[in-house]
């Protein structure tokens, strides 16, 4: 067996995930270099070297590339913010190690300008209608007032505020979740206008699917759709987080969806990846997962909600682990411009998330549900493992916001651990997901009950069915 050294920069339980498929591969013994934000449990077990960089500076990554160059073969990329800031085009350059996440020139989920401009030129039946202020172009708060208020008259009031990058403001705001009325809009605009270009687009109806693929750059390899649950609470109510959960279905599409929205979302994602590589001279700019586009399915097909330039998280979490190719294989495919497709199980995955009180406003909206959850809390994963001599395979456990000290898994901030089940249906793949959830003890750590769940889809295919009507 071919012994080969891997870098992985590493964030959450997405990069967990990743990790788990390196260590699974039957063609290679790995050995992993783990880049990491915290002393993750599962990280520090499987790395040959671990490093902890709190807030993921693209200089101390490449150090520590440099480092270890000699034992590495390749690195790869979970976190949008080295991608962003160039991680890859400082490690190949002074290490010559190839790096697969796309180049930071074309991480275009930096601008959400950029990627609205771009869509627009390639795929504009896919673009929702929308209009960019940049504070150079007005003279005074009136001026700019003024121009907002005509913008929102012509949308209806149904808008989306969006700031170009990311600020110290309010971030992005939408009718009816964030304000009401124009006034409280305009408020929450210029709280982010103060320190740039905000966008503001159309809110639009229609059920929303994640779109990835990996990319060698000069070929594009779709994956199956996903389901990503981004608000806090049961029923999508609540703020929106960083997903609380998703799923994934048997077939490469989800069950409101038509055979017919797939190939429409496959369509336009390979024109996008197309007409935009053939500007690019480097044919491997885009290496990686390029396009993580969320589709929003309406009556006139989809649109393009967002993009982001790395794998998803939780998204990806569903496909590693039921890929039939070995996930070193794919890479080094990447690496070597050979990938033409990627081969996944004919399988559903659910995965959830465990997440601390603070997560979400729960501990606010529902103060005698919880107990504060202190920093540093212990929890015990032990019983969670041991599903494994019931489901096998079938089940993952994933720490993301954990750290190890003092030999105990302690839960942080974010998104603590997700667990993910696998089987022939999405309540099968579900109904693991949730004993492995309750079965991890320890903190004030709470979860949503309904991802994936049975009636939550039947509503997405109810919404649909209203839609195409």
């Amino acid at each position: 067996m071919e012994k080969i050294g891997v870098l992985v920069v590493a964030y959450g339980a997405r990069e967990t995930a990743m990790v788990d498929a390196f260590t699974r591969s039957k063609n290679y013994k790995v050995q992993l270099f783990i880049a990491d934000k915290q002393r993750n449990p599962f990280n520090v077990e499987k790395a040959a070297k671990h490093v902890v960089i709190p807030d993921l500076d693209v200089e101390k990554i490449c150090k520590f590339a440099e480092e270890n160059k000699a034992n590495l073969d390749f690195a790869i990329v979970g976190p949008e913010k080295p991608i962003i800031e160039g991680a890859r085009d400082l490690i190949e350059k002074r290490t010559g190690i190839p790096v697969i996440c796309p180049k930071k020139q074309y991480a275009i989920e930096a601008s959400k300008v950029e990627q609205r401009l771009l869509f627009q030129e390639i795929a504009p039946e896919a673009n929702p209608r929308f209009k960019v202020f940049d504070p150079k172009n007005y003279k005074g708060t009136d001026a700019v007032k003024q121009a907002v208020y005509k913008w929102l008259d012509e949308l209806q009031n149904q808008a989306v505020v969006k700031p170009d990058k990311p600020t110290a403001g309010k971030g992005v705001g939408v009718w009816g979740d964030h304000f009401t009325t124009k006034e409280q809009l305009f408020e929450h605009f210029m709280s982010n206008f103060q320190y740039g270009t905000v966008i503001i687009e159309e809110k639009i109806d229609g059920e929303e699917s994640s779109f990835m693929a990996f990319c060698d750059g000069k070929h594009f390899a779709p994956l199956p759709a996903t389901r990503d649950h981004k608000r806090a609470f049961d029923d999508d109510k609540g703020p929106n987080t960083g997903g609380m959960g998703s799923y994934k279905d048997a077939s490469d599409y989800l069950p409101f969806m038509t055979k017919k929205d797939r190939e429409n979302e496959l369509a336009i994602a390979q024109k996008i990846f197309e007409k935009w590589s053939a500007k690019i001279q480097d044919p491997t700019a885009l290496r990686g997962v390029p396009l993580y586009l969320a589709f929003m399915h309406t009556r006139g097909g989809p649109k393009i909600l967002e993009n982001n330039s790395r794998p998803g998280d939780p998204e990806i979490i569903n496909i590693l682990p039921v890929l039939k190719d070995d996930f070193v294989d794919v890479c080094y495919k990447m690496i070597e411009g050979k990938l033409t497709s990627v081969e996944v199980e004919k399988a559903a995955t659910v995965l959830t998330y465990k997440v601390p009180p603070s997560y979400g406003g729960y501990a606010d909206v529902f103060p005698n549900k919880v107990n504060k959850l202190e920093v540093d809390t212990p929890v015990d994963l032990s019983a969670a493992y041991a599903l494994t001599r019931k489901f096998g395979d079938r089940i993952r456990v994933y720490p993301g916001s954990m750290e190890l000290k003092n030999n105990q898994t302690c839960a942080l901030k974010s998104r603590v651990v997700g667990v993910l089940g696998v089987g022939e249906s999405i309540e099968e793949a579900r109904q693991v997901s949730l004993e492995g959830i309750n079965a991890i003890k320890g903190a004030a750590l709470w979860s949503r009950t309904d991802i994936a769940a049975k009636q939550h889809i039947q509503k997405c295919v109810e919404h649909m069915k209203q839609l195409r009507a």
